[in-house]
């Protein structure tokens, strides 16, 4: 049995998951098997078939008992990860359809890991979004967890990162040992905060150490899930870092057609009328980003329920898209 089976082996035992050792189980086996210890295998197969079933475990107050314990830094002891549960995400997403085509590729390889596997094929597991801020990068990776059922495990790097000579080195292998003993989809969100291009030569010591180290942990990474990092500028990632993902995709902002139908998915909730100026709103709100078009129809809603009407007009949206271009170029006609 390899290292590193052994090491995730006795995590499971450490945290009592049951389906996590019936999983390893299953893998030690099999790992037996094509050592040519057939004999062995098989009468660890005959034990695994007697087994009883393990008592299905109810979720605890503070979450997902498989998730009790997560990575803390050495020194601090502060959660270097934030956990959001698979049924709390976000991960309604308007996108064009190229894009929507790509990241439906990614969950489908997901979910057809193994049926690859048996053709010596990998699926897509490091996933980089760029794209200007507010065009739905964190929100891509909410999606991304929702499709392929996993929760989503965000790096904290206001913890992650520490003063202390070696200790953010420790810290973010921490982040990667949790991913590789529970499935989930760990998010690097705004990642050019550490792995910023090392080209102009002024990042040196620690911070070269820490992209260093991302660059090893990236090459061998392995976990059960999916590894999803985003980034508002392309050009500022390290170019080996760059290299990494298995796929690089660009959201894009709005396009006329996503605005509409964004709109049209904010206000699902509310009886809007049937007289709105569609295309003169959105050609109002060309060039704006996902997150700013949903504003406006949320702030036309909100106005029209504390306005004491039940139905959201014309004028309550041309009145939130003239306040969101107070301080951008254009206004409405």
């Amino acid at each position: 049995m390899n290292g590193e089976l052994l090491k995730r082996l006795v995590r499971a035992i450490a945290s009592g998951s049951h389906e996590d050792l019936a999983q390893l189980a299953h893998k030690v086996v099999d790992s037996e098997r094509k050592s040519g210890h057939v004999k062995l295998a098989g009468e660890l197969d005959s034990i695994l078939k007697r087994a009883k079933p393990a008592p299905v475990s109810t979720p605890s107050g503070d979450g997902d008992r498989t998730f009790r314990e997560l990575p803390v830094s050495r020194r601090g002891q502060e959660q270097l990860v934030t956990l959001v549960p698979k049924d709390a995400l976000d991960h309604h997403m308007v996108l064009p359809p190229d894009t929507e085509a790509r990241f439906g590729r990614i969950e489908r390889e997901f979910a057809s890991r193994e049926r690859l596997g048996v053709y010596g094929l990998k699926p897509r597991k490091t996933v980089l979004l760029y794209g200007p801020p507010g065009c739905g990068k964190s929100l891509g990776a909410k999606r991304l967890a929702w499709n392929v059922g996993l929760p989503l495990m965000k790096v904290r790097f206001d913890a992650l990162l520490s003063s202390y000579f070696g200790e953010s080195l420790s810290n973010l292998r921490a982040v990667f040992d949790a991913a590789k003993s529970r499935p989930s989809v760990l998010l690097l969100d705004e990642c050019d905060f550490i792995a910023r291009s090392r080209a102009g030569g002024k990042d040196i010591g620690e911070a070269s150490r820490v992209v260093n180290m991302l660059l090893q942990l990236m090459e061998e990474f392995d976990a059960p899930g999916l590894l999803v990092a985003t980034t508002n500028l392309e050009g500022a990632l390290d170019e080996a870092l760059f290299r990494r993902f298995d796929e690089v995709l660009q959201v894009p902002p709005p396009g006329p057609e996503e605005i509409e139908k964004l709109l049209k998915l904010t206000l699902a909730g509310v009886a809007v009328s049937k007289s709105i100026a569609w295309p003169t709103l959105v050609a109002a709100l060309r060039g704006q980003s996902a997150a700013q078009v949903v504003k406006v129809a949320q702030d036309a809603a909100k106005a029209a329920v504390l306005s004491g009407e039940k139905t959201v007009e014309d004028p309550h949206l041309r009145a939130a898209a003239a306040e969101l271009h107070r301080h951008t170029p254009g206004t409405l006609h």
